[in-house]
C-alpha cells in the first residue's frame, strides 16, 4: 500500500498527467466502495465510503491535477443531480396530492428544523467564518450527499476560499455516521414509548390502503336490464368513460368475441368488465345481475397480453387518440406503470415503459403490438440527445441569476439545482416532438453511481490534508452537533405524527427515512415491520425532500455567507 501512496504523491511528475489524475480516482473510488460494501449487523457506509476513503488518501498527500479533478467533480455532480431528477420527477406532482401532503408537509418540517438548528448553533456557538462547518454539518446530519454538492457550488459562487471549500466534506464526515444511527434510534425509541404492536399496525394499514385505494377487479355481468337491450356498448353508462371500467369481451350464445364500442347488447350477453371495484358494483346495478360463466375460460380467438410501451411516437397519447379499439379491435384493461396499477379511461396518457394488458383477436394483436413497441430492446437503449439536451438546459437554468429581497447578491440554483428542476419537469413532460425523456432504470442507475462516485472521490481527496487537523481542533463539537441535527428535528416529528396526528407507525418509519434520503435507514424499517409500508411513504416524500435539501443549503449559504 506504501508504494502506492508514494507513487501517486504529487511530487511524482507523472501525476500532472490526465491518465495519472484518473488512475488516482479510480483507485479511490474502488476503495471507497470496498469499504462502503463492508456491514454491520446491516447497516454500512454505503456510496458514502468513497468521501472517507477520498479523506484517507488525500490525509497522505494524495492528490491529482486541480484542473482534472475540477472538471470530475463538477461533471460528475451534474450527472448525479440530473439523473436523480429523471428518477423522481414523473412521480413529484403526484406525491403532492391527497394523502401524500401531509407525509409531504412532515418531511418538509424536518428539513427545515434542521436548516434552522444548524442556523441557530452556527450563530449562537461558533464563530462567523464557520459557517461552511455549519452547513457540512447539516447536510452529514441528515445524511444527503447532493446537498452537501449543492452547498459546495454555492460556496464557490460566493468566492469562498479554497481552504472554506474543503471545510464541508470534513465536517460532513464526522456528523454521517450519527445521520445514520440517529433515524434508527429515532425509530427504536418511538416503538418502545408507544409500545407498538406490529401486527396491529400491519392490520390498520391494510384496512386504510384498501379503502383510499381504487383496486382494479374484474366482474362478469349478464345483461338483463331491458332498457339496453338494442342499444350500442358506448351507450351504457359508466363503460369506458371516466369511471376506468372496461369492457374488454362479449359472450353470446356460448361464443367469446372482442367487446368493440358498436357492439349491440341483446338480453342474455355476459360482458366481461374491468375496473374499480366500486365502479364495477355501481355498473352491475345498471346491466343485471353477476353471472357464474367467467368470460375467460370460454374457447375463443381472444388472447390476453401484455405489451410494453416503447415507441416515442406513442408517448404522451391519450388511449383515445391512439384509437386501438376502432383500427386493430383491440382493448387497453389495465396500465401498469412504476408497479402502480393504474385504471383505463379514454383520457389516460400512455408513457414510454407502459406495461399494459391488451385483450384482443390473435391476428389483430401483433398489429397493436407493434404500434406501441413492445421492444425491450428499444426500451433499454437510453435516449443520449435528450440527455445532452436536458443537461444543458439545466447548466443554463443553474447559471440564471435570480433576485430574491433581501439577500445582497442574485441566487443561483447552480449546477446542483438546475439540473434536477430541468429533470424533474422533462421528465414529467415525458415527451417533447421527437424527443423522449424516458431513461432506463439501468442507465439511470449506472449514470447516477458514476456521477457520485466521481463527485465524492474529488471532494474526499481535496478535504483530506487538513482532516486530522479539524478533528483535532473541532471533532467533539462537531459530533455534539451534528446529532443534534439528525435526532432534535426527527424526535419532535415523530412525536407529533404519533401523538396528534395518531400516524401508523410503519408510515412513520418510512417517512422518518425518506426526510433524511437514507436508503440504509429505509432497509433496517423494512426488516423490523416486514411490511410494505415503510417504502409506499419514503417514496412519497423523497422527490420534495431531495429537492428541500438541495435549494435550502444553498440558500443559508447565499443569505449568511456574504456576512461574515
Amino acid at each position: 500500500m506504501q508504494w502506492i501512496i508514494e507513487l501517486l504523491k504529487p511530487s511524482n511528475p507523472a501525476l500532472q498527467s490526465v491518465a495519472s489524475s484518473v488512475l488516482v480516482l479510480m483507485i479511490v473510488a474502488s476503495v471507497g466502495l470496498s469499504i462502503g460494501s463492508l456491514k454491520f449487523r446491516g447497516l454500512g457506509l454505503g456510496i458514502a465510503g468513497v468521501l472517507f476513503a477520498g479523506l484517507a488518501f488525500g490525509h497522505f498527500h494524495v492528490s491529482v491535477n486541480h484542473e482534472v479533478m475540477h472538471f470530475a467533480q463538477e461533471f460528475g455532480l451534474i450527472l448525479f443531480v440530473y439523473t436523480i431528477g429523471v428518477q423522481v420527477g414523473p412521480g413529484f406532482f403526484a406525491s403532492l396530492r391527497q394523502n401524500g401532503l401531509v407525509l409531504n408537509l412532515l418531511a418538509g418540517a424536518i428539513v427545515v428544523m434542521g436548516a434552522l438548528l444548524a442556523v441557530v448553533l452556527w450563530a449562537v456557538f461558533m464563530n462567523k467564518s464557520d459557517l461552511p462547518a455549519a452547513v457540512g454539518l447539516l447536510s452529514g446530519a441528515v445524511t444527503n450527499t447532493p446537498s452537501l454538492a449543492a452547498m459546495l457550488g454555492a460556496l464557490r459562487e460566493v468566492k469562498a476560499s479554497d481552504a472554506a471549500l474543503a471545510v464541508p466534506p470534513q465536517a460532513y464526515a464526522v456528523a454521517y455516521p450519527f445521520g445514520i444511527m440517529g433515524i434508527i434510534l429515532t425509530m427504536v425509541l418511538v416503538k418502545r414509548i408507544f409500545k407498538v404492536s406490529l401486527p396491529a399496525e400491519q392490520l390498520a394499514f391494510n384496512e386504510r390502503a384498501s379503502a383510499g385505494r381504487a383496486k382494479l377487479d374484474t366482474m362478469n355481468l349478464e345483461v338483463k336490464n331491458q332498457a339496453l337491450v338494442g342499444r350500442r356498448l358506448e351507450e351504457v353508462p359508466l363503460i369506458n368513460g371516466t369511471s376506468g371500467v372496461v369492457v374488454s369481451r362479449l359472450l353470446r350464445g356460448g361464443q367469446a368475441q372482442v367487446a368493440k364500442a358498436e357492439s349491440v347488447l341483446a338480453s342474455g350477453d355476459v360482458l366481461f368488465a374491468v375496473g374499480p371495484t366500486a365502479r364495477l358494483n355501481d355498473l352491475k346495478i345498471i346491466v343485471g345481475d353477476e353471472s357464474k360463466v367467467d368470460v375467460r375460460t370460454v374457447p375463443s380467438a381472444i388472447e390476453s397480453r401484455r405489451v410494453m410501451v416503447t415507441r416515442r411516437e406513442v408517448s404522451n397519447k391519450t388511449i383515445d387518440e391512439l384509437r386501438l379499439r376502432e383500427r386493430y379491435g383491440v382493448n387497453i384493461t389495465r396500465i401498469h406503470r412504476n408497479e402502480i396499477e393504474l385504471p383505463v379511461t379514454p383520457m389516460s396518457r400512455l408513457q414510454i415503459g407502459d406495461n399494459l394488458v391488451v385483450v384482443g383477436e390473435k391476428g389483430s394483436m401483433a398489429e397493436a403490438a407493434k404500434e406501441l413497441g413492445d421492444s425491450l430492446k428499444q426500451l433499454n437503449h437510453p435516449q443520449i440527445i435528450p440527455m445532452f439536451i436536458g443537461i444543458a438546459l439545466g447548466v443554463l437554468l443553474g447559471s440564471l441569476p435570480i433576485a430574491i429581497p433581501g439577500i445582497p447578491i442574485p441566487v443561483k440554483l447552480g449546477l446542483a439545482g438546475g439540473p434536477m428542476i430541468v429533470a424533474i419537469l422533462l421528465s414529467r413532460i415525458g415527451r417533447v416532438g421527437p424527443l423522449v425523456w424516458y431513461m432506463p432504470l439501468s442507465a439511470n442507475f449506472m449514470l447516477r453511481e458514476l456521477g457520485i462516485v466521481l463527485f465524492l472521490s474529488c471532494v474526499g481527496l481535496s478535504g483530506g490534508e487538513t482532516f486530522v487537523a479539524a478533528i483535532k481542533g473541532h471533532g467533539m463539537q462537531w459530533f455534539l452537533f451534528g446529532s443534534a441535527i439528525t435526532f432534535i428535528p426527527l424526535m419532535t416529528v415523530a412525536l407529533f405524527a404519533k401523538i396528534v396526528l395518531k400516524f401508523n407507525y410503519m408510515t412513520l418509519c418510512g417517512l422518518l427515512a425518506g426526510s433524511m434520503t437514507d436508503p440504509p435507514a429505509l432497509a433496517f424499517a423494512g426488516s423490523v415491520t416486514g411490511s410494505e409500508a415503510p417504502s409506499i411513504a419514503y417514496a412519497t416524500v423523497y422527490p420534495l425532500t431531495m429537492l428541500l435539501r438541495v435549494l435550502l443549503g444553498q440558500l443559508i449559504i447565499l443569505i449568511f455567507f456574504t456576512a461574515t
